[in-house]
């Protein structure tokens, strides 16, 4: 039976390591969720690595999991469309890019279009 080499710090699963007898891990870090009108998100339309499926995506979203989240079915059930919440990105099934962009401008963030 042979070893699983180490290649990066993934590889150890999320273990953490400190010298400081002192330091507290218990510490929730909540990312702060930036005022609608300081957010600047941009709209992208791709269709890359989806088996040619075309899709609108949301980045920039700077906050926490669950106001995404929230932002994403807001935006799903404005378009009457799927999607999903991975990585810090809002996917809208469709190219719903315009659409999208005057919601949220409607909702006070600053929306820029990415790509042709």
């Amino acid at each position: 039976m042979s070893k699983k080499k180490i290649t990066s710090l993934s590889d150890l699963g999320g273990f953490v390591f400190s010298t400081n007898a002192e330091a507290n891990f218990s510490e929730d870090h909540k990312a702060e969720t930036l005022q609608n009108n300081q957010q600047y998100l941009e709209a992208h339309f791709s269709n890359k690595g989806r088996g040619g499926k075309t899709v609108t995506v949301i980045k920039g979203f700077q906050g926490n999991e669950s106001e995404l989240k929230a932002l994403g079915k807001f935006l799903k059930s404005k378009c009457g469309v799927g999607g999903s919440v991975k990585n810090g990105e809002i996917i809208i099934q469709g190219n719903f890019r315009d659409k999208i962009m005057d919601i949220l401008k409607k909702e006070q963030y600053n929306v820029k279009r990415i790509g042709g």
